[in-house]
């Protein structure tokens, strides 16, 4: 009893041991900068000493009082969320080949999609600016087919943004669902169909419940990078549309505002773990009451 007890005892000591310089380095990078930023939002700000030490909500009414920040909470809540569902729509059925496929090219294709994450999103952005411009591909497309006249606005509104972000997160998406669907047995699908269901009812009781774990994960994870998105807001939206990352960066960079801006920043991370735990939650709720059934 002694003996069996002693190896296991080690090697629990080993995996704490392991993962203790880990926790401290989150412990520095992440928790502590947060804490601080919980402080800094209750003080008061100075515009001679930038902030005064304090204890007062004041910021925090400021913001939910105002109806610009509530527009752009909303509005980044909004584009967050579009961006999703497009990134879940596009990039399911190309998860899905990846997962099924045995081509030779296989590891290409995945090459393929992982190449734009070697390039910077102010890159990829750029990019999209020269696509979307007056003066760029798509007007061309549309004035050389007679379609329009002269260019249309593309750019600087609220589509570029989505457009834009929905490229930055899609390879995101589609490789950590790929992961969990490559995973599935699907010698069950083709049971089903076997048995007289057709492909849509197939991919509807089959398919997508068991790959409701790994679409749980994606959209959480396409999610919160959609909330905390900076430079394609930035460089695509303009003056046309203000999401809460470019409020949140003016106040602090521009406004000298820490404890407004560290508010802000509260609010933004608070707001994205509640809304990703809660689709987290109600995705692996349908996923579990469609096991049982």
């Amino acid at each position: 009893m002694n003996a069996t007890s002693t190896p296991d005892r080690r090697g629990k000591l080993l995996g704490v041991s392991m993962a203790f310089p880990a926790s401290i380095v989150v412990l520095i990078v992440i928790v502590v900068p947060i804490f601080l930023l919980f402080r800094y939002s209750f003080n008061h700000f100075d515009p001679a000493a930038v902030m005064k030490a304090g204890f007062s909500l004041e910021n925090y009414v400021k913001f939910f009082s105002d109806p610009y920040y509530r527009k752009v909470f909303f509005t980044t809540v909004w584009v967050a969320a579009l961006c999703t569902v497009l990134a879940l729509v596009l990039g399911f059925p190309v998860a899905y080949f990846l997962a099924k496929t045995q081509s030779r090219y296989k590891s290409l294709f995945i090459i393929l999609l992982v190449f734009p994450l070697l390039v910077g999103n102010v890159v990829r952005a750029a990019g999209w600016m020269v696509i979307l411009g007056n003066a760029g591909v798509v007007n061309a497309i549309l004035v050389g087919l007679g379609l329009f006249h002269e260019p249309v606005r593309l750019l600087y509104t609220p589509g570029a943004v989505v457009v834009g972000t929905t490229a930055v997160v899609l390879p995101y998406f589609v490789l950590s669902l790929q992961s969990v669907l490559e995973g599935i047995d699907f010698a069950v699908e083709e049971a089903a169909q076997n048995l007289g269901a057709g492909f849509f009812t197939t991919f509807r009781r089959v398919v997508l419940p068991i790959a409701a774990p790994g679409v749980a994960a994606g959209t959480v994870l396409v999610f919160i990078l959609c909330m905390n998105a900076y430079a394609t807001p930035v460089l695509l939206g303009g003056t046309g549309l203000t999401m809460m990352a470019p409020a949140l960066y003016d106040q602090i960079t521009k406004g000298s505002n820490w404890p407004f801006g560290s508010a802000i920043a509260l609010i933004l991370v608070a707001a994205t773990l509640i809304m990703a735990l809660l689709s987290n939650w109600l995705i692996n709720r349908r996923y579990v009451r469609t096991m049982a059934s």
